[in-house]
């Protein structure tokens, strides 16, 4: 008899989910063999790399090549039928489709945070209202100091020369990555929409491209003083939504509307800062980053942002408490 174990569940589960819209140029027709394997197959295979802790594609490969129920099993959930004929992918397959998944883990992360939100309904006790904010990674191995780089120079091979770096007002200068998130503000910590760029880059430039996979009852967008711009501003007013942020200048403000926004801020940093910790303390990221390179971090990193939003919605299923035990309950896959 086989268990059905967690990860199995979760597994299962990515064929439940619903499909994020194509953009238009993936409508066309492409020149060339149709695929054979469809992308929801290596969504589960990245379920599996995320629980497992597994960052390269050989470890994948080879955990699944174990002769046990569930490695079975889940080989069997990785095997598609073509013409009556079982089909695995080669392992040049899996390290190209899993090499080309992240560019569209941003649009499933914020298909799956819609449907999330629709089925909790996090906003009937609370406004509907969703916190942006970055949180810094830092880069496995060494850091690639600023003299160094600007001479082309890269002193030693632990080096990711494709990250960056920052300076963090809780952690000074950091060498490393920025996970995007916009998450709810409400009773459960829901992310709707992720990116992952190097440290340097600009805060209300990627919530820009977060804005469009958020719900379309959300009103309010709440950020720190980096989403506090123009652009940022006339963007959130073309999809009917008020952006409150942080003002610049010295302390105290005495403008209009400063209590107002000391109330917004406030909920923001109950929600997003807190989640940001808890994100981190799930899946072990308080440290340096498990992976090298941007495709590899960008997969990681966005990757259990997508596991966190199927365990919400698997304990959801299971009438489990959407705001503890989530760590332990991965742990358990």
């Amino acid at each position: 008899m086989i268990v059905h174990t967690v990860l199995m569940t979760l597994v299962t589960l990515v064929d439940k989910i619903p499909n994020p819209p194509l953009p238009p140029e993936a409508r066309r027709r492409k020149r060339g063999r149709p695929q054979t394997y469809p992308d929801r197959l290596f969504l589960k295979a990245l379920v599996i790399m995320i629980v497992r802790h597994l960052h390269k594609v050989h470890e994948l490969l080879s955990v699944l090549a174990q002769n046990t129920a569930e490695m079975n099993t889940l080989r069997s959930m990785l095997t598609v039928s073509v013409k009556g004929v079982s089909r695995y992918p080669t392992r040049r397959t899996w390290e190209r489709r899993l090499k080309a998944l992240p560019d569209t883990l941003p649009a499933q992360i914020g298909c799956l945070g819609r449907h999330v939100v629709e089925l909790i309904q996090p906003w009937l006790t609370h406004g509907r209202a969703v916190a942006c904010d970055s949180t810094v990674l830092r880069a496995l191995g060494g850091v690639w100091h600023k003299k160094h780089r600007e001479q082309g120079l890269v002193p030693h091979t632990s080096i990711d020369t494709e990250a960056d770096w920052t300076k963090s007002g809780w952690h000074g200068w950091v060498y490393g990555w920025k996970l995007h998130i916009a998450a709810v503000v409400g009773a459960v910590w829901i992310s709707l929409a992720a990116e992952l760029t190097p440290a340097n880059a600009v805060d209300d430039d990627i919530a820009v491209r977060l804005l469009p996979e958020m719900p379309a009852e959300v009103r309010f967008v709440l950020g720190d003083r980096h989403y506090n711009t123009p652009d940022l501003r006339a963007e959130c007013a073309l999809h009917n939504r008020i952006l409150v942020a942080t003002c610049y200048g010295r302390y105290p403000h005495t403008d209009i509307g400063v209590e107002v926004r000391r109330i917004f801020h406030r909920l923001r940093s109950l929600s997003i800062e807190k989640f940001n910790e808890h994100f981190k303390g799930i899946f072990d990221v308080h440290g340096q980053v498990p992976t090298r390179g941007k495709a590899n971090t960008r997969r990681f990193a966005l990757g259990a942002v997508f596991v966190y939003q199927l365990a919400l919605l698997d304990r959801h299923e299971r009438h489990l408490p959407l705001t503890l035990g989530l760590k332990a309950f991965l742990k358990s896959a």
